[in-house]
């Protein structure tokens, strides 16, 4: 692909053309083809988790999921779903502000109803997991399990036993492992060494690889924000963050088959993104494997202009200029 300026491509559904597809039958309340594609996922739990992420998130207020409850209640995806839903609707809520308790609750009832409808779906046990940024305060604990001991006594307590659920469910749901990253962000208490430890752990090609990426990206966009630690001046050039750069692209990115259809596009544009701000080689075939499929993040919370897609642009045609040097050489 050239460097040349190309047209963005920017969907909730990204690649996903299956899942595109129902889309617009969820902003008419139409839930037949969401059940049709549930149904054809099967149990590819990764594909399942990442295509009920992207419903729950475009059906905000639930009408499509609520009408199919009515009609199939003991349907395990549609309890799935409703239990997605539920989820992104009070995370939205606690961006905002205080999330009442009672309300937590309700959510988490919808979640373990979902998990006993279908014990093994790790989708309920990663909606649980996200629920738990909501509980935030040492000193009011909402539940037991969502401060418990980990296993490794150099992380802080957390969600242990709830990341420990997903992954006898599916190990390496990358979803699972971003969402208890978020879990300490929240919390202030370790989030960097949380996500560090991840990537560490993972083995090669796993997509639990780039979370140290996203840890670092959200630690720069707070710099950013606050003006601390003098802003992002000289933040990508640390050792540590070169060191993690590199092992994401060569333990997860040049392991994969394709890339381009195996990597999540938002774990791509972390990736390409690191690789640009530390100046390591590799961004070229990064962002071949993206094409057009920009991604907000990191690439919004990072901008110094306030014009994120005119800075992957920018980014994009360095990468292509560095390479074609190289090739020259």
């Amino acid at each position: 692909m050239s460097g040349d300026d190309v047209t963005l491509t920017i969907h909730p559904a990204g690649r996903d053309d299956e899942l595109a597809a129902v889309i617009p039958d969820l902003q008419i309340a139409h839930w037949r083809s969401t059940k049709a594609l549930l149904a054809t996922t099967g149990r590819n739990w990764a594909l399942r988790t990442t295509r009920s992420q992207v419903i729950a998130a475009v059906d905000p207020g639930g009408d499509s999921v609520r009408a199919w409850c009515r009609e199939e209640p003991r349907n395990p995806d549609a309890l799935m779903m409703w239990a997605r839903v539920l989820t992104e609707r009070l995370l939205a809520a606690g961006r905002g502000g205080t999330v009442k308790r009672d309300v937590v609750e309700r959510a988490r009832w919808a979640c373990t109803v979902a998990a006993q409808a279908h014990p093994d779906d790790p989708v309920p046990w990663v909606c649980l997991l996200a629920l738990t940024v909501l509980d935030n305060d040492p000193m009011r604990p909402h539940r037991r399990e969502n401060w418990a001991a980990c296993p490794d006594r150099m992380l802080p307590h957390g969600p242990w036993p709830l990341l420990e659920e997903v992954v006898r469910r599916q190990p390496d749901l990358r979803e699972a492992y971003l969402r208890l990253y978020q879990c300490f962000h929240a919390r202030r208490q370790g989030p960097l060494a949380v996500a560090c430890w991840a990537t560490q752990a993972a083995p090669p090609a796993s997509p639990v690889l780039p979370l140290a990426l996203y840890a670092y990206a959200t630690e720069a966009a707070d710099r950013l924000v606050t003006g601390r630690s003098g802003g992002t001046a000289g933040f990508w050039q640390t050792g540590e963050l070169r060191y993690y750069t590199e092992r994401v692209r060569d333990l997860w990115f040049y392991r994969l088959i394709n890339p381009a259809r195996d990597a999540s596009l938002t774990d791509l544009n972390h990736l390409a993104y690191a690789l640009t701000a530390t100046g390591l080689p590799g961004a070229h075939d990064v962002f071949e494997a993206i094409g057009s499929y920009a991604t907000p993040s990191p690439w919004e919370g990072l901008s110094h202009s306030g014009h994120w897609q005119e800075d992957f642009k920018v980014a994009r045609r360095g990468a292509f200029r560095m390479a074609q040097r190289q090739e020259h050489r």
